[in-house]
């Protein structure tokens, strides 16, 4: 196991050209990472990729990633429900093992001023690495997306890379993504319960929420990420969520969970994960490190 340990999860605009994915995927693995998980969802037009290796290699395979995602994906083409500025629309690099929030913020700002000066696609950089406090969250950073940004980038611009965006780089903490797929098409109805459970409105700390509807599926979603686990933990959400859709005369259908999830967000929400799409062992972090890395701390 290296001495020092990043995880890398970076989101591309691509959820319907598996060729495309496993593209952005071999770069990665080019570079000496190791791909933990990947997820791809049609709807959102959306693929996250879970990476893991030291500080070096985490670095030269986000930059690869991000390069062959500008070569494969044009945003003027690019239609899904998940808001995106970029077709590496944004890679957060997160602490590990033998590494500070503050080490992977840098790290975050070297890799960012290498994709400007060598790919000449503008960079915005949020949380940990954020130049300015009023850039922190990610949605204040991306509004707008690639058609209308509100904020000129960190680096580079003014104007976007006219097929790839801009890329948002930075360093933050581990955070599940979290989704509650609803018993119904009511897209008002999952609007309105994201409305109610977000933090920016008052609702659980550290929750991003929005509602979205996955015509594939013909349902409804409230789609988040926990982004303090200690704070709120993914049993809370489900609960509220399950709740709010009741007082709609509603039904959770099922859950779902995009990437990996530590091993104690899981042991303390057994209801949100009794219900959970293609959950089991594989989709915890500990054993997928363990697994790929022999010698990590089963914590």
């Amino acid at each position: 196991m290296p001495h020092q340990l990043v995880e890398c999860v970076p989101n591309f605009s691509v959820g319907r050209d598996a060729a495309v994915v496993a593209a952005l995927s071999a770069a990665i693995g080019e570079a000496g990472a190791t791909v933990l998980r990947t997820d791809s969802d049609g709807d959102h037009n959306r693929s996250v990729i879970t990476f893991a290796a030291s500080p070096e290699a985490v670095s030269e395979a986000a930059f690869r990633a991000i390069a062959r995602a500008s070569e494969l994906i044009d945003l003027r083409r690019h239609r899904g429900v998940h808001p995106r500025i970029g077709a590496a629309d944004v890679v957060p690099f997160v602490p590990l093992h033998g590494i500070t929030l503050h080490d992977c913020g840098q790290l975050a700002r070297t890799t960012g001023e290498r994709v400007w000066r060598e790919l000449h696609i503008p960079v915005y950089f949020y949380e940990a690495s954020a130049l300015d406090s009023s850039r922190r969250r990610l949605e204040v950073v991306r509004r707008g997306q690639f058609e209308a940004p509100a904020l000129v980038a960190d680096l580079g611009g003014p104007a976007l890379h006219p097929t790839a965006g801009a890329s948002i780089l930075g360093a933050r903490r581990l955070l599940a993504a979290f989704n509650i797929n609803l018993d119904s098409a009511d897209i008002a109805a999952a609007r309105a319960i994201a409305h109610k459970i977000r933090a920016s409105n008052g609702g659980f700390p550290g929750v991003k929420a929005m509602g979205v509807f996955l015509a594939s599926r013909n349902v409804a979603q409230v789609s988040m990420n926990l982004t303090d686990l200690d704070a709120t933990n993914p049993e809370q959400v489900f609960r509220a969520v399950e709740s709010e859709a009741a007082s709609h005369g509603i039904g959770i259908r099922s859950t779902e969970l995009i990437g990996l999830i530590p091993r104690a967000s899981v042991e303390s929400s057994p209801g949100a994960f009794a219900v959970c799409e293609d959950f089991g062992p594989h989709r915890i972090l500990e054993t997928r490190l363990a697994e790929a890395f022999p010698g990590y701390p089963r914590f």
